[in-house]
């Protein structure tokens, strides 16, 4: 089992956690983290666009002039996609982008990325975060102790001071580990969990 250190909100190393390989310790399977993220990118699009084809738009009906003795090319209908206001070729059609991972690809995959910020020295464990109030500075402040620039912040509990300090952070997310998913981990530069929040992602996925 892989040991991490835990610092507090000053930065200060204040212990060591040990890790349970069954979450940050398997082997890494680079083909389902790359599915996995492309199912959500996926399953985000909204498949909304749409063009006219040849057959939607309107005019058309006789022929624009008659096939020989004119000078011009022949032509059929004025709803040919080489007319102006004419039909788009292969036009784009509204359709549903998602396609499905099983439950237990899902789960590896996201094991894997969560080892693979281990393996990389990416992982920060905090003992806790916890602010009085509200305020940006705050925040900035522990995530600069913490050396994290760009990350994502994983909380056991909705806490709504820390949600709503971090929303000004550019660089800086914040999710619970039940809203876990391997883009954003993979998206992270660091991730930074809170003890509490280990102990449910073990919990749950152990």
């Amino acid at each position: 089992m892989a040991n991490v250190s835990v610092y507090n909100m000053e930065g200060k190393e204040v212990g060591t956690i040990e890790l349970n390989d069954a979450v940050f310790g398997v082997e890494i399977n680079e083909h389902l983290v790359h599915m996995a993220v492309v199912q959500q990118l996926a399953n985000n699009r909204q498949g909304t666009q749409k063009a006219k084809t040849r057959s939607e738009v309107s005019g058309g009906g006789r022929k624009p002039w008659r096939q020989k003795g004119t000078g011009h090319a022949r032509q059929g209908s004025t709803r040919s996609p080489q007319w102006t206001g004419g039909g788009v070729v292969f036009a784009p059609t509204p359709r549903d982008y998602s396609f499905k991972l099983n439950k237990k690809e899902k789960q590896a995959a996201l094991k894997s990325a969560l080892t693979s910020k281990v393996a990389d020295g990416n992982l920060v464990v905090v003992d806790e975060l916890k602010f009085d109030e509200i305020k940006t500075k705050n925040f900035k402040a522990v995530m600069d102790n913490l050396k994290v620039e760009k990350g994502l912040v994983v909380l056991a509990e909705n806490d709504a001071n820390v949600v709503c300090s971090a929303k000004n952070m550019a660089k800086i997310d914040t999710t619970l580990t039940n809203q876990i998913n391997v883009y954003d981990i993979m998206k992270a530069g660091k991730l930074v969990l809170t003890k509490d929040a280990v102990a449910k992602i073990e919990e749950v996925y152990a």
